[in-house]
């Protein structure tokens, strides 16, 4: 799938990439309802869809990814009840055997993250793998999401790259049109981000089963 010959540097997503979409989906599909509709007088289903609207006009922008806006918005300690199912962050499979052939390439190597810098911190603390890397970029600090160009842009600006020896692995096909668009040109997809959800068909870039796929023996 990848001739690491034409790759110089490797730009890797964490949530649904790096690590199982699970314990994201499960905070915002089940958990949350569940604890907002609480304190609310409302039952799950019923929070639900009080919630649903205002998650879809916010998904793709920098505050849907920020825990303080949600902490704000929703009046709660968003980062006290993600901590509460901690024991949910996982790597997906081969994640670390991928890191540990990385590691050998020789080749700089950054996450990307749209998440918040104190779930970064959680995650990492959880997984073990921020060791793996020398390099970590939050959108929070650059101001702008991956969905944007200006994150791209931004990025560029601290961490130079060539876009053309360039290689993204990232689970959001918007976040991979955008890098796209910026001129990224090693684009790759995930075909199973969540491992409670079935694997998806990603039609506009190659797509990973695992991590194998990219190693070289």
């Amino acid at each position: 799938m990848i001739d690491w010959n034409e790759i110089d540097t490797i730009l890797l997503d964490m949530d649904g990439t790096l690590l199982d979409l699970h314990f994201d989906n499960y905070f915002w599909q089940e958990l949350l309802p569940v604890k907002w509709g609480e304190l609310n007088g409302l039952d799950a289903q019923t929070a639900k869809e009080r919630l649903l609207p205002h998650f879809r006009r916010m998904e793709g922008t920098l505050s849907w990814y920020c825990v303080e806006y949600w902490s704000d918005y929703l009046e709660m300690d968003i980062l006290s009840l993600k901590s509460e199912i901690e024991h949910l962050i996982r790597t997906r499979p081969d994640t670390v055997e991928f890191l540990d052939y990385l590691s050998g390439l020789d080749k700089p190597a950054a996450i990307v993250t749209n998440a918040h810098h104190s779930l970064i911190e959680l995650k990492f603390r959880t997984t073990g793998i921020g060791e793996y890397f020398e390099h970590v970029f939050c959108a929070h600090h650059f101001g702008y999401p991956k969905e944007e160009s200006g994150f791209w842009s931004a990025l560029h600006d601290r961490f130079p790259f060539h876009p053309q020896r360039t290689l993204l692995i990232d689970d959001n096909v918007t976040v991979l049109r955008s890098a796209g668009d910026y001129g990224i040109r090693h684009l790759i997809s995930i075909v199973q981000p969540d491992s409670n959800a079935p694997p998806r068909e990603i039609r506009d870039f190659p797509a990973l089963d695992s991590f194998r796929q990219l190693v070289r023996n």
